[in-house]
């Protein structure tokens, strides 16, 4: 029980003073635990489960997009690029469709990957070498 609670305090430190881009991070990484989980219950023949998982995974693309400024050009296509997740991810729900969670899944393994990346970058910027995000 202890440990339970150190954990749930640790993630909500973790939450409370993540920059920005950490949150995305961290958005990414949450959506990519859905899927995979998504991914074991349409294995398991789990439709509610998988439903559960998967509509927690949208909902996180939702956020991404509604958080996106898509004033310029590369915003224009990265939400573009969501909107497609958003739909294969959709698709992968509806038809039981594992080829649409995997095309989903990679789109966000790239788009976290590159995340990774741009803050690791910013924090050599900002604070010399090291950084991991």
């Amino acid at each position: 029980m202890a440990v339970s609670t150190m954990q749930s305090a640790y993630k909500q430190n973790a939450l409370n003073t993540a920059s920005p881009g950490e949150l995305t991070l961290m958005l990414y990484n949450g959506c990519l635990k859905f899927i995979h989980q998504a991914d074991k219950a349409m294995v398991e023949n789990d439709v509610e489960r998988r439903n559960m998982y998967l509509t927690k995974a949208q909902n996180i693309i939702r956020e991404l997009m509604v958080t996106l400024k898509a004033e310029d050009e590369v915003g224009k296509n990265m939400n573009r690029m969501y909107e497609f997740i958003l739909s294969k991810l959709i698709d992968a729900n509806v038809k039981n469709d594992q080829q649409a969670l995997k095309d989903a899944e990679g789109f966000v393994i790239e788009f976290r990957d590159t995340w990774k990346q741009v803050i690791q970058i910013d924090r050599q910027k900002r604070h010399g070498s090291g950084g991991q995000a």
